[in-house]
């Protein structure tokens, strides 16, 4: 006996739900790449100071990789418990583990003070990060995508999106106002420990939205769809992650092949560029945070309309013009830049963001219509967290290495650009997914799930 199709969500609850997934996706954003941010402005000179400059920085980065290394793990143990148990338990889990170790970091000794303890310190807090972070982003993005209807799927899902540019504006901001207020031997000293701090303050005003919003009626369905089924013929399920490796091993593989333009160039555009715009173009710290600010706050506002787009045109023709448009920006981003102008910085930024947008705004319906409701949390995690092992978290560091080995930015160019040809391939091998019913999916058994995905 099927489940009852879920009534859609009211339109007033639903803009509750994508608030709360916003705000959590916020914080738990500035978190991660406030550590970015300060990897490669501090944390070289405070943790790794026996180093020269560029290998401070190298190691620094090293450091802001190994988040990314834990974000699978994150993935398969939030994926297989938010499928068994619901999405909402395991992002307040979430956020309370990535705003506990950013606090701990502001309070870290430096290197001055214990030795070489003080980077193992600051890698095991990254390990804790990158953990939470690694199983954040598929709860808030199917408790949104869950409780909406197909027509606007994109709309809405694309809003906890915007959590990745608000809490890169956020972290940027809280930076570029202490830079600019502070001394420079100020800023070094105890400066930087400020916005890591304030991430507890923002974690209590997460947890009191997120402990306010409902679970996702879709995941409630398909829970009691499995109990009845359970209890009528003795059907058991299979491991979310068996199901998902068994039933949709190929989208996996091609949402990991989508993520690889858009990973890597976020990360080479608002991470390493505060790398190469002040030790190669000369420019400094405080222009290269103000393009970033200005560049997030473009990208903060371009997703939702990205979003709106995929539910005209299709998630694949808009997830295209991003992969296609970065590629292409590369060579002309890095000669902006060189010109050692605020102003052709900020166009190079802003322009490079924009097109991320339309990779990063449909992102997450796409992903989430790419698999049945009981394995989706596991499905779309798997997807979109193993792949930034291999695009994200080296990104910076590929990016710092190629620079150091040849002293120009076009390797760096050629590699984003190889980058985005993959992402290409994938999106042309993977079907369009704008019209699926999450409700409908969830009353498919793992055998019709199968068909389904090799249709």
């Amino acid at each position: 006996m099927a489940a009852a199709t879920p009534s859609p969500t009211p339109p007033n609850s639903l803009k509750k739900i994508v608030a709360a997934s916003l705000i959590g996706t916020t914080i738990e954003w500035y978190d991660f790449f406030l550590y970015g941010s300060a990897a490669a402005l501090v944390f070289n000179k405070l943790f790794f100071p026996e180093s020269d400059p560029l290998v401070g920085t190298l190691l620094s980065f090293l450091t802001y990789a190994v988040g990314f290394a834990a974000r699978p793990l994150g993935a398969l143990v939030f994926g297989h418990y938010g499928d068994r148990l619901g999405r909402k338990k395991l992002l307040v889990l979430s956020l309370l583990l990535m705003g506990g170790a950013t606090f701990a970091i502001g309070l870290l000794p430096t290197h001055a003070t214990v030795g070489s303890a003080a980077p193992v310190l600051l890698t095991v807090l990254r390990l804790v990060q990158g953990f939470a972070l690694g199983g954040e982003w598929g709860g808030a993005v199917l408790l949104v995508s869950e409780h909406g209807d197909a027509k606007r799927r994109g709309f809405w899902a694309s809003w906890p999106q915007t959590g990745a540019p608000a809490g890169q504006l956020l972290a940027t901001g809280v930076l570029s106002a202490l830079t600019a207020l502070l001394s420079e031997a100020a800023f070094t000293s105890w400066g930087w420990r400020i916005p890591f701090l304030l991430s507890g303050v923002l974690v209590i005003v997460g947890l009191w939205i997120r402990l306010s919003v409902d679970e996702s009626p879709v995941f409630k369905a398909a829970l009691a769809a499995a109990e009845e089924r359970k209890a009528t013929a003795g059907q058991v399920e299979k491991m979310p992650l068996v199901a998902v490796l068994r039933h949709h091993w190929r989208d996996v593989l091609i949402a990991m092949g989508a993520r690889m333009a858009e990973n890597i160039s976020y990360y080479v555009i608002t991470a390493f560029i505060l790398v190469y715009a002040t030790t190669q173009v000369g420019l400094s710290k405080q222009t290269a945070l103000n393009a970033v600010l200005i560049g997030s706050a473009v990208h903060f506002a371009v997703i939702p309309l990205w979003g709106a787009l995929s539910d005209r045109l299709g998630r694949r023709p808009v997830y295209l013009i991003g992969a296609v448009g970065v590629g292409a920006w590369m060579f002309p981003f890095f000669t902006l830049i060189d010109r050692g102008t605020f102003g052709s910085l900020l166009l190079a930024v802003t322009v490079g963001l924009v097109l991320h947008g339309a990779m990063y705004a449909p992102q997450a319906a796409f992903f989430s219509e790419m698999f049945a409701t009981r394995m989706r949390y596991s499905g779309a995690s798997i997807g979109a967290q193993f792949s930034s092992v291999a695009a994200g978290a080296p990104a910076p560091l590929i990016a710092t290495a190629l620079l150091a080995d040849h002293g120009t930015s076009t390797p760096i160019s050629l590699y984003v650009i190889a980058a985005a040809l993959l992402t290409v391939v994938a999106i042309i091998c993977a079907r369009e997914t704008r019209d699926s019913d999450l409700g409908d999916v969830a009353e498919r058994t793992p055998e019709d799930s199968r068909v389904h995905a090799d249709a």
